[in-house]
């Protein structure tokens, strides 16, 4: 595979972040709830870290994810379900992808004569 389309394919990590209303345990259980459905679905387990300098600020990571747009599809609706939408301030998440680069191709430079 090569350009747009096998970076749209390759296995991806989707790492979630927003910041929270407040941390509580009904926010923690709200989370906890959204990933273990999202598992349940998936087969993709999730991690859910606090920003180190500023704990209001909650990261979900998901990895590895073979299917990104199937995967996508299902955290969305596990967002709903779970209502997970409203621990977040105005109910923001931000949700970004990434995938492995390949190593860059080394230039080797012509023998000098």
């Amino acid at each position: 595979m090569s350009g747009k389309n096998a970076v749209a394919d390759a296995p991806s990590q989707f790492y979630v972040y927003y910041r929270i209303t407040a941390d509580t345990a009904a926010a923690r259980a709200t989370i906890g709830a959204l990933m273990t459905h999202v598992e349940e679905r998936t087969g993709v387990s999730g991690r859910l870290l606090s920003r180190s300098d500023d704990p209001s600020t909650w990261m979900e990571i998901y990895e590895p994810v073979g299917n990104p747009g199937a995967f996508a599809r299902t955290l969305a609706t596990c967002v709903r379900k779970c209502a997970a939408a409203a621990v977040a301030v105005h109910g923001i998440r931000t949700v970004e992808r990434f995938s492995a680069l390949e190593p860059h191709p080394v230039r080797r430079r012509a023998p000098r004569k």
